[in-house]
């Protein structure tokens, strides 16, 4: 009864860290995401016609449509890998705001 036990929470353990991955095991993801977009992206390019549609009165290649998605899922991969290094950061102690956000107010105004 106690093995059973200690392997539940072994498993429990492990779909937890599956589910938030942080550090190498996140930037690994990242590039094989990358990779499988720009093959899906690859394979849209060259398995699509020539089929244009009609957007807003303007001829559009058909096979545009998929490559904005995954396109858009890409820039979204890239932006979520970016907000866990800035969250990674504040954990390590860094509280302070990036350069570019510091407003420069005096400590009276309760922004620095």
């Amino acid at each position: 009864m106690r093995w059973g036990q200690n392997a539940e929470s072994v498993a429990q353990k492990r779909r937890l860290e599956g589910v938030h991955s942080t550090g190498p095991e996140l930037d690994r993801k990242y590039w094989i995401a990358l990779v499988l977009y720009g093959i899906l992206g690859l394979l849209v390019w060259f398995t699509m016609g020539e089929d244009k549609i009609l957007v807003q009165g303007r001829p559009v290649e058909l096979k545009l449509v998929p490559l904005v998605v995954l396109g858009g899922l890409a820039l979204r991969t890239i932006l979520a890998l970016q907000a866990d290094k800035i969250r990674r950061g504040r954990e390590k102690g860094g509280s302070q705001p990036p350069g570019s956000l510091r407003l420069g107010l005096p400590p009276r105004f309760g922004l620095m």
